[in-house]
């Protein structure tokens, strides 16, 4: 960044600050300091911020920032160029993207790396921008990439109604396969079907493994991703058919599970998962190349479409959070600033 950009800069901006582990009235807005881009990235003027369940963990205590991220919550951004960092390349100051970054997002401004930055898909707004990143980079990593889904295979999608579930939905039916849901409520439920989901099951009132070997002949499903973990796993593998795929990517029923191995080994299960949030910056690049060669179209073309519930200004993040505490949510909440 030149001189000439770090003096047309406030030196100070608005951001959310997590006061102290707890519930959502800890999140309080405070003056920091507008970070400075360094080599490689971008500074970006903030237009909205996607709310996620990692901030929820950060605010309580239980998922702090990694070494050198800023303590300031928020995942993922839309908003314009302010100014680049040294070496950055094929964008300029008033360009529109989003952006997924490892902090930082609940601020006017947000210092993003370039390779995590992607530009506004034609015909989306900024809030429905700022809803893409972190759920596009997790499903598509987790339920493409590294679950090998295929058209006409059977997946399972644990939390359909939530951010993460209304985009692997989309994406799955996009892609041609057969989706299977659990949510929380018949309402819940209704909407995934609405969103293209073949089977929507009540957990509250249903066994999925039950409906799974029924929707499936017996078969069983082909892939599951997950967002529960604990004493879903067993189950997760006996709805599995053979030769299935198990994904893990949150563990909101805890990190502990008693696994029923020769489960595995008659199916032949392969069991992977991964984190997003800590892996260097090159590989959440790939993703994003992935993303822009294979998702972005289908976005343009209106196959994929993210699912807002509702939006709050940046000084409401902790009734934002109130609304995600209650799951009463369907799709995505985000931030305006």
């Amino acid at each position: 960044m030149s001189d000439t950009e770090s003096d047309t800069l406030p030196a100070t901006m608005r951001a959310v600050e997590i006061t102290a582990p707890g519930g959502p009235g800890v999140l309080k807005i405070a003056e920091r300091p507008v970070p400075r881009p360094g080599p490689g990235e971008l500074l970006v003027r903030v237009a909205a911020a996607g709310v996620n369940r990692p901030d929820v963990m950060q605010r309580k205590g239980s998922y702090p920032p990694p070494k050198g991220i800023t303590d300031i919550p928020g995942l993922e951004i839309a908003g314009t160029v302010a100014a680049p960092g040294a070496g950055v390349g094929g964008w300029r100051v008033g360009d529109t993207l989003c952006a997924l970054v490892a902090g930082g997002g609940y601020a006017e401004y947000c210092v993003a790396p370039a390779p995590q930055c992607l530009p506004v898909p034609t015909g989306l707004t900024m809030v429905e921008a700022a809803a893409l990143p972190e759920t596009l980079f997790t499903v598509w990593d987790n339920m493409v990439t590294r679950g090998r889904l295929k058209a006409g295979e059977w997946v399972l999608i644990h939390g359909g109604s939530s951010g993460i579930g209304t985009t692997a939905i989309q994406i799955a039916r996009a892609l041609g396969a057969r989706v299977m849901v659990t949510a929380g409520s018949d309402g819940k439920c209704a909407a995934c079907r609405n969103l293209g989901a073949e089977v929507a099951i009540n957990y509250r009132s249903e066994d999925f493994v039950a409906r799974a070997q029924e929707a499936t002949g017996g078969k069983g499903v082909d892939l599951i991703l997950d967002m529960v973990g604990g004493d879903y796993v067993t189950r997760n593998l006996n709805a599995l058919g053979f030769g299935g795929r198990l994904v893990q990517i949150a563990v909101q029923k805890g990190t502990k599970a008693e696994i029923v191995v020769h489960l595995i080994m008659i199916k032949q299960i392969t069991f992977t998962g991964s984190v997003l949030r800590a892996r260097p910056v090159a590989d959440k690049g790939r993703i994003a190349e992935t993303l822009k060669k294979d998702a972005w179209p289908l976005i343009e073309a209106g196959a994929v479409k993210p699912v807002i519930h509702a939006t709050f200004p940046l000084a409401e993040a902790s009734a934002a959070h109130a609304l995600m505490d209650t799951s009463a949510h369907i799709g995505k909440i985000v931030l305006t600033i």
